[in-house]
């Protein structure tokens, strides 16, 4: 007779569960791991072609000049090549902007949106170390944009014969610029994707920052005498308010480039040029403190 305590017991089932028995791979390897799935996310590798088209596109835009260069350069018989390195990327300026728009909120919203982060943070890489591979892959995707046309103008001018040494120090000299403009914009991009879970509302917000504030100081150039025909040294100081046109004057005035040409920014002085380094220092640094900051409450 089964009596009321045997039907109500229960039944320990052997389903064959084994604790984890392999290697812990530990933090670094976490955040090794995030980094370089964050890097391939910013081109769209392992997603969908069509997540393909826009990254590739504006790579392809970014070099595609530097391919025309540098067949003028070898048709017309130049003796050097019609942009230099640095002023390549302060030309062509806008491309890695609407790179940085679209590819931030890849890296940042979709995790915020998918409520995914938590789980990142249930395994040994912490808040910080989040942080730092998502700073270092959008910094990482920015260099290949950045660099790429550099290189190959600077393989070009080895093709044509140009003076080696003056070109390598220039390339040094584009490289450093690409270093500064991927470090400011990792940071203020980042900064802005992570502030909102939507997709649409960072790339918006990401090109607005840099267009307007490019327009901005645009203007308070032009009120503080930048375009008279005797030009104000102080109205340079405008270009504090673009990030942009911050690392386009620094370079140009740290490096002495294409000086006394109109319409080329520099910093005013050597005390311009110290402040605006620090203020480029400042927006890097402070951007990815308040990134680390945002993160701490997710």
């Amino acid at each position: 007779m089964t009596t009321p305590a045997d039907a109500h017991g229960g039944v320990i089932h052997d389903i064959g569960y084994r604790p984890y028995g392999g290697p812990r791979l530990g933090r670094r390897y976490a955040t090794r791991s995030l980094y370089v799935q964050s890097l391939r996310a910013a081109f769209g590798l392992g997603r969908s072609g069509k997540s393909k088209v826009l990254p590739f596109l504006l790579f392809g835009a970014m070099t595609a000049p530097a391919l025309a260069m540098l067949a003028i350069a070898l048709f017309v018989g130049m003796d050097k090549m019609p942009l230099d390195y640095a002023a390549y990327l302060s030309t062509l300026a806008v491309l890695p902007q609407i790179f940085l728009a679209a590819q931030a909120p890849v890296l940042m919203s979709r995790d915020l949106r998918h409520h995914v982060v938590p789980l990142y943070f249930s395994r040994p890489a912490t808040r910080g170390d989040y942080v730092a591979a998502k700073f270092a892959a959008m910094f990482s995707a920015l260099m290949i944009v950045l660099s790429a046309p550099l290189l190959l103008l600077f393989v070009g001018a080895l093709l044509a014969k140009f003076p080696v040494g003056d070109n390598l120090v220039h390339l040094l000299y584009g490289l450093a610029a690409a270093v500064l403009y991927a470090l400011v914009y990792s940071a203020l991009g980042l900064l802005i994707a992570a502030a909102t879970p939507r997709r649409g509302f960072g790339v918006a917000a990401i090109m607005g920052v840099l267009m307007i504030t490019r327009a901005l100081a645009s203007i308070v150039y032009a009120i503080n005498g930048g375009f008279d025909a005797l030009r104000q040294e102080s109205a340079s100081w405008a270009y504090l308010i673009s990030p942009s046109q911050l690392v386009d004057a620094l370079v140009n005035q740290l490096f002495g480039l294409q000086k006394g040409e109109l319409f080329v920014l520099h910093a005013p002085g050597a005390a311009g040029t110290a402040v605006f380094a620090l203020v480029l220092l400042a927006l890097t640094a402070g951007g990815y403190a308040l990134v680390l900051r945002r993160y701490r409450n997710v």
